[in-house]
């Protein structure tokens, strides 16, 4: 089975289906893990205001790219509209935060992180109520911050425009006004996220996963704070097998199987040998039955791990 590498978006910009994520990783090990990306050959890069981590990247990009724009044009960089900024008159400010400690002069995709706003607190991208809980604010309106992101194409500063953690409700409300170019939502082996790829795919909508790989480190966290099992899916027996079947990692697995289902991934790593690894998906393909099984391990809504259960609020 034939996967391209790149997703064909309007004005035939290419975006790579293989990105390299950067959330939960210090200053440090993210600039020296952007340089062993790139030199992996890595060229979509994706990262948050909210992973708060904007500034490393910039830096990384900006020693890569060394003044010469034909690099910078290479290069196909996202980053996200953190929750504390969904509002229509707070777009730019962030958008524009955003772009200056990237140190770019214009962005290849900006995203609505999430379709629920928390207050906003000049500061704190992250406020908290004393119990710990995150201090959500249900008054944002989508349509209007949709909006205003819309409008950041007309300054020519950014290309295209998308979202994440909608559910397909608000997916259909957004296409209304603008169809996204882009929609990152969770996607693994155990979240599958059949009906939603259906959907974005029906609309033409290019769907890329995030956390992929399941996201140990964030599982870890979670399970001892919940008690909640999360299990490791480099480890499930299925996967396993079909690696050894085909003398690759499983990893590998898991992301050839995101691809050959028409998604796009931005796995996370700091280790040289698996960004490596990890981009280094087009030489094999996974048998027909291969698939089949791999799609009787979905655990739908209880495989996920990223809550944005707020979002069925809006």
């Amino acid at each position: 089975m034939t996967v391209e590498k790149y997703f064909v978006l309007q004005g035939g910009d290419r975006m790579p289906r293989i990105g390299f994520g950067t959330w939960q990783a210090s200053d440090e090990v993210l600039e020296k893990s952007v340089s062993d990306a790139l030199s992996a050959g890595y060229r979509h890069f994706d990262t948050a205001r909210a992973y708060e981590n904007e500034a490393a990247l910039g830096r990384a990009l900006t020693r890569w790219i060394g003044g010469e724009q034909t690099r910078r044009k290479e290069l196909f960089v996202v980053t996200k509209l953190p929750p504390g900024g969904n509002r229509p008159d707070l777009v730019p400010e962030y958008f524009n935060n955003s772009l200056k400690d990237l140190g770019l002069d214009y962005l290849d995709m900006y995203i609505m992180h999430t379709p629920f706003a928390f207050e906003h607190i000049p500061g704190d991208l992250h406020p908290k109520n004393p119990d710990g809980s995150m201090r959500v604010d249900l008054s944002t309106d989508l349509i209007a911050v949709w909006k205003a992101i819309l409008k950041l194409k007309e300054s020519g500063r950014v290309r295209h425009v998308g979202v994440s953690n909608v559910n397909e409700e608000q997916l259909r409300r957004l296409c209304a006004v603008e169809k996204p170019a882009c929609l990152q939502i969770e996607v693994h082996v155990l979240c599958q996220q059949k009906s939603m790829i259906g959907i974005a795919s029906e609309l033409g909508i290019p769907i890329v996963a995030y956390s992929p790989l399941g996201s140990k480190a964030l599982a870890d966290v979670l399970a001892a704070k919940t008690g909640r099992e999360y299990p490791d899916l480099l480890s499930l027996p299925i996967v396993q097998r079909i690696a050894d079947a085909h003398s690759r990692t499983a990893a590998q697995v898991l992301l050839r199987y995101t691809l050959q289902r028409g998604v796009g991934a931005i796995p996370k790593s700091t280790n040289p040998a698996r960004i490596q690894q990890n981009i280094s998906l087009w030489n094999f393909e996974l048998t027909e039955s291969e698939l089949k099984e791999l799609s009787t391990v979905d655990r739908g809504e209880n495989g996920r791990i990223c809550d944005f259960s707020l979002s069925i609020y809006l």
